[in-house]
């Protein structure tokens, strides 16, 4: 079972009781969900494919593998909108070793013409909530894992919208990338803002087109707001060189393209500032999968322009203090569990059979009526599907209701029986009776072998033919040498082994040729 601290803080909207800030050191994170968009009269094909299919090899990417699936939303003959789901590229998802799912939303078909983004967003968030869209997902759906929405011009309406209606099911967003965010009035889009339920928003907008032809993008409420001033060669277009830049702090690589234009060696010199290192340290970085610390109070544009802890959802404490920097929902239903955010504290290192920190921030619940379960899992991957994770321990959390988020310290047990040394990815797994969510730390957990003494089993000696034979016990990883001495003072070591298992088998030749020999099983360094 899990040991718990009783909540350092419950967090009320618009109250802390407690406020205070801690830094972890990340790593990147997959096992989540990335949506990307397009907006008016475009397409998945030209841009968000190529961009889609560089995240994984991104520097870092936490994996080799990972599912490409594309959406697109249509309206049928009778006026009906159908959803469908395809897998493009990967594997399919339980058969990665990432987790991450790569989604490309079409609604090409519809971007032209007078169906606002609400209605976009209403069918695609249904289809995150769908258990039976993509059947390779065995009756999980999308909405179970982090979610990361990027959406360009109306798309940028869209994937707020798709915030939005998912926050009033109660499932919490962990990003929102707006890029040049353009909704469309007369088509009855929806404003571009950050919702309650999202835990970090960043937006990078232009305002450099004639507002026509070339539209402007717009600066978003509650986001890190990037204002672009230089984005000279790339398309004709500033509007979509907006989406361009963002690719380029995915794909590194100079000269790249987008397979529409080209990122040349001048537009890294121009387009991002010295602290983003040419896009290396700007844009993608501050997703799960970046890595980057999103509290930091670095203002990359220059003194003034922004501070990429600015994104940071501040209407609750969830570690970056407390400011109304969110719009409220106007309904939460509260049905969905959420893990928000899941670090390793004290150590990110152990031997096995040692227990391990970590700090969970949740919410629960449409009421603090109940509890909701909890387990943390070692996983050898970040793909929380496939099998191979380790339940080191569980414990049922209060629920909070949809006005508090609560933080939970945690201590989780290990057995060094179970569980093989070496590098771990943590996952929260919670789960309310109905629905489930989980969350990966951005901290990856060292086991090492246990510092169990290894045990002789007495009852196993038996000597037979001049062997002597008997049986070791201890944990998989150890390394164990067993020594022998005549006289209990001067050991020689005869065998070394490193185990697999928790016993071995030892056999000993030459022990006929001693009137007597002592024996003992010593940890080798």
């Amino acid at each position: 079972m899990l040991a718990r601290a009783r909540s350092l803080a419950r967090l009320c909207f618009g109250l802390a009781v407690l406020s205070f800030a801690v830094c972890w050191p990340r790593c990147a994170v997959a096992g989540g969900v990335t949506v990307i968009t397009h907006g008016f009269n475009s397409n998945v094909t030209d841009w968000i494919i190529p961009m889609a299919g560089k995240i994984g090899s991104y520097p870092g990417f936490p994996g080799t593998s990972y599912s490409c699936y594309e959406i697109s939303i249509t309206r049928n003959g009778s006026g009906q909108y159908v959803t469908t789901a395809s897998l493009i590229a990967g594997p399919a998802p339980f058969l990665t070793d990432s987790g991450e799912i790569v989604v490309k939303l079409d609604w090409s078909t519809l971007s032209a013409g007078g169906t606002s983004t609400t209605t976009i967003a209403q069918v695609a968030s249904d289809a995150l909530l769908s258990t039976t869209l993509i059947p390779d997902l065995g009756g999980h759906p999308l909405a179970e894992m982090p979610l990361h929405f990027i959406g360009h011009s109306r798309g940028g309406s869209v994937i707020t919208e798709m915030a939005r209606l998912l926050g009033a099911n109660g499932v919490w967003v962990d990003q929102v990338t707006t890029l040049d965010p353009r909704p469309v009035a007369q088509f009855g889009d929806a404003a571009v803002t950050s919702w309650a339920n999202v835990l970090y928003a960043d937006n990078f907008w232009q305002n450099m087109g004639d507002g026509l032809f070339v539209p402007n993008g717009q600066a978003v409420f509650g986001a890190y707001n990037r204002h672009l001033l230089d984005l000279s060669g790339g398309y004709s277009s500033s509007h979509s060189d907006v989406h361009l830049w963002y690719h380029g702090t995915i794909d590194l690589a100079t000269p790249t393209s987008d397979t529409q234009a080209n990122i040349m060696a001048s537009q890294r010199t121009a387009w991002w500032t010295s602290t983003e290192m040419s896009g290396a340290a700007a844009g993608f970085l501050y997703s799960l999968i970046g890595g980057g610390d999103r509290l930091s109070s670095l203002e990359p544009a220059g003194s003034g322009n922004g501070r990429i802890n600015d994104g940071f959802n501040r209407n609750w404490d969830l570690g970056g203090g407390v400011a109304a920097n969110r719009t409220a929902l106007a309904s939460d239903s509260g049905l969905w569990p959420n893990a928000i955010r899941l670090n390793l504290t004290n150590t990110t290192t152990i031997h096995a059979g040692e227990p391990f920190d970590a700090a969970l921030y949740y919410q629960a619940g449409p009421t603090a009526t109940g509890d909701a379960q909890l387990d943390l899992l070692l996983d050898v991957d970040f793909n929380s599907y496939n099998g191979n994770e380790t339940d080191v321990g569980q414990q049922t959390l209060p629920r909070t209701g949809t006005n508090v988020v609560s933080l939970d310290m945690l201590n989780a047990p290990t057995d060094p029986a179970v569980l093989v040394p070496g590098s771990y990815a943590v996952c929260a797994r919670i789960n309310d009776g109905a629905r489930t969510r989980y969350l990966y730390a951005p901290q990856l957990l060292v086991v090492t072998p246990s510092l169990q003494p290894p045990i002789i089993d007495g009852t196993s000696l038996a000597l037979n033919g001049g062997t002597m034979r008997f049986d070791i016990h201890g944990f998989p990883g150890q390394s164990i040498t067993v020594m022998a001495s005549t006289d209990l003072l001067n050991w020689v070591p005869l065998e070394t082994q490193t185990l697999t298992g928790t016993v071995w088998h030892f056999a000993d030749p030459n022990a006929g040729n001693f009137s007597r020999r002592f024996y003992k099983a010593v940890l080798s360094p």
